[in-house]
């Protein structure tokens, strides 16, 4: 009994972890609509972060994990349509 309670809870865990991962829907909209990443990269440049490790496409966002002012890790995704952030984690 506790062997298939177990693979039970190992099975939810594994069926959940990807929701836990993805990315938000930051747009709808075709990539030929999208900012160039030079012009991501213009707008990034005016944000209050240092040290941008990550640039990438990630789903229907750009993506990337950088340092605040303060040293905190961050992960921002923007709407690469008009450059607006869409999420942001700091730790």
């Amino acid at each position: 009994m506790k062997t298939i309670f177990k693979l039970v809870l190992v099975a939810a865990a594994v069926g959940f972890a990807p929701a836990a991962f993805a990315s938000p829907e930051c747009t709808t909209k075709p990539q030929s609509e999208w900012l160039t990443p030079d012009q991501m990269k213009v707008i990034i440049a005016k944000m209050d972060l240092k040290d941008v490790k990550v640039f990438q496409v990630s789903g229907s966002c750009y993506e990337i994990y950088a340092h605040t002012k303060d040293g905190h890790r961050a992960e921002i995704y923007f709407n690469p349509v008009n450059g607006k952030v869409v999420e942001k984690n700091v730790d």
